[in-house]
């Protein structure tokens, strides 16, 4: 049974229809103690798909931000049953609650089989901070590009639509490959392996560092160079802890939305850094120490000064200039109440086909006028996909917006 626990943390619960964006509504959620099987909430999801917030007990936030060695797991784990109608029951088990933060668990419920069995059990790897530690080998920081008469070689690193992700190690033809959006794998990635209750600079440094990790595997075509049909590895003796369907963390979340097209890199190198790291406390790399950068983080560091202590004065930020799958790059200019133009419609449009499938977002003309009802439509879309209800479109709602769009717009 989960240790009694004076603080607690948050979970919600989205459910969809399998892979796709499409929500499951009246679906009935339930969270249980892993050890007694004590129910601990219960709710139907909205006509969103999600449940509200439950609070859960979790542990000290000491045990997951200290740099020293915790005698005790850090975060609570649950177990979460999803059903509905005409789909799969999924028993999620290992769903992760960190003190005073806001867990999201994703269900994906496939249709029921006719006369099949119809249920789904999932249980998730631990924290690669708690779990094993990773035994990844060290790497050059630049790697050879592909040959030119065989793949094709990028003039700029571009954010990819999907990454192909092969759960296991890259000789294991038995492992699954998995197509996952961008953002979402970066998302999966860094909820893997740092916490959430982390100094938020500390968590963008190692945001940056995955990003650039994976943009130089996507970049030189490491994988595919060598033979094989995907870009990366789950495996953290070749790659980055990647867990399919694991919970996210939205204090992270919020930080991909902000960065994803943002990588480390250094003067004379067209490819972003290959940026090793490792937790640096049960192991040791010439890169960013996990630990190292929460406890430069406790002391005031930004994220730059974090990169730069463990990679050189050198590195700077660099922002990828296309973004793959996206109708319409972000023009810069933050739209709110009072905006006008094509860029206005753009995103009034968008959210037109986005409410077919999330009724709870109010529907607008499309008249190019950034008005009251377009700021209804813009918060509603915030608080479902979990981005700072601000009621304005920045760089993250711009493109999250144009992520559900495109996914939902493949469902029609």
């Amino acid at each position: 049974m989960n240790p009694t626990y004076l603080d607690t943390g948050n979970l919600q619960v989205s459910v969809t229809a399998g892979e796709t964006p499409e929500p499951v509504s009246d679906a009935a959620v339930r969270v249980t103690d892993p050890e007694t099987g004590a129910v601990l909430a219960e709710a139907r999801t909205d006509a969103s798909g999600q449940t509200p917030f439950f609070s859960l007990p979790a542990p000290p936030i000491e045990f997951s931000v200290a740099e020293g060695e915790a005698a005790q797991r850090p975060y609570a784990v649950y177990n979460v049953t999803v059903s509905a109608g005409g789909l799969e029951t999924l028993h999620i088990g290992g769903v992760e609650v960190l003190p005073t933060g806001r867990s999201i668990q994703r269900a994906a419920l496939s249709p029921a089989k006719t006369g099949g069995f119809n249920v789904r059990n999932l249980l998730l790897a631990p924290h690669a901070l708690w779990g094993p530690p990773s035994t990844r080998e060290p790497e050059a920081e630049v790697k050879p590009l592909p040959d030119p008469e065989g793949l094709v070689v990028l003039p700029e690193p571009v954010i990819p639509e999907y990454v192909v992700v092969h759960a296991g190690r890259p000789d294991d033809p038995s492992a699954p490959d998995y197509w996952v959006p961008f953002k979402d794998y970066i998302k999966n990635v860094a909820c893997s392996e740092i916490y959430s209750t982390w100094k938020t600079e500390a968590i963008k440094a190692n945001v940056l560092a995955i990003l650039s990790f994976t943009l130089n595997r996507v970049y030189t075509e490491w994988y595919r160079g060598k033979g094989y049909g995907f870009t990366i590895t789950s495996s953290t003796a070749f790659d980055q802890s990647y867990a399919h369907g694991r919970t996210l963390f939205e204090e992270i979340s919020v930080v991909v939305d902000d960065l994803f097209t943002t990588y480390i890199t250094r003067e004379g190198i067209a490819q972003p850094l290959f940026t090793q790291y490792c937790d640096g406390r049960r192991t040791q790399c010439s890169g960013l120490s996990q630990w190292g950068s929460q406890a430069l983080g406790e002391q005031g560091w930004d994220a730059v000064s974090i990169l730069r202590k463990y990679y050189g004065a050198e590195i700077y930020l660099k922002s990828a200039e296309k973004v793959e799958g996206i109708p319409i790059s972000y023009g810069g200019e933050v739209l709110s109440l009072g905006s006008e133009g094509e860029a206005v419609r753009t995103i009034q449009e968008q959210l037109g086909v986005i409410s077919r499938n999330y009724p709870a977002i109010p529907r607008t003309a499309a008249d190019g006028v950034y008005g009251a009802a377009t700021q209804a439509a813009v918060l509603e879309f915030q608080k479902i996909f979990h981005l700072p209800q601000t009621g304005s479109v920045d760089f993250a709602a711009w493109y999250e917006i144009s992520n559900v769009f495109v996914a939902v717009a493949k469902l029609s």
